[in-house]
């Protein structure tokens, strides 16, 4: 299973755009507390659009609630990584992954980065740029792992279209 964590999450529309990510790519979403909004908060309903209800998600207290309650292989999105997102092996789809996200002002914080240094990366970029936006590395991220496992029964076709409908008048 893919699993995305938003480590103190700060701002509403990303986090609702990634809320839409997790139910289009049948990913858990674990949000660890404090959280920078109130999860009723109407951006993040405007962002996740109609999907809420189908959004299979858990709110933790804290980092140490959330490592007590899940097992498996974390990878760690930092501008700290040494090693680009493309360089691990995700094809296992028996395994619990975790990619972990840090808040958008401060990122994940470099003592839970120390406990496992090999699993820290990076999204390659310019320069001229710290980090990309929340929501889009989780996209980058989540789709690279789907790619290796073959996408995972997804479709690749809209629902409810007949393989013609492009050209169908």
């Amino acid at each position: 299973m893919i699993n995305i964590v938003l480590f103190e999450p700060e701002i509403p529309g990303n986090t609702g755009n990634i809320m839409r990510t997790c139910v289009a790519t049948n990913s858990k979403l674990h949000l660890i507390k404090p959280l920078g909004f109130s999860l009723e908060d109407k951006y993040v309903k405007r962002s996740a659009v109609n999907y809420l209800e189908h959004l299979d998600y858990t709110v933790y207290e804290n980092w140490d609630d959330f490592k007590s309650k899940n097992n498996g292989t974390f990878y760690y999105l930092t501008r700290y990584g040494k090693k680009p997102h493309t360089s691990f092996d995700y094809s296992n789809k028996e395994e619990n992954i975790y990619l972990v996200f840090g808040k958008e002002s401060t990122g994940i914080p470099k003592e839970i980065l120390r406990e496992d240094l090999d699993h820290c990366m990076r999204i390659p970029m310019t320069d001229k740029v710290r980090a990309l936006n929340l929501s889009n590395s989780v996209a980058i991220m989540v789709y690279e792992v789907l790619r290796q496992q073959g996408f995972n029964d997804l479709l690749f076709k809209e629902p409810h279209k007949s393989e013609d409908f492009i050209i169908e008048d």
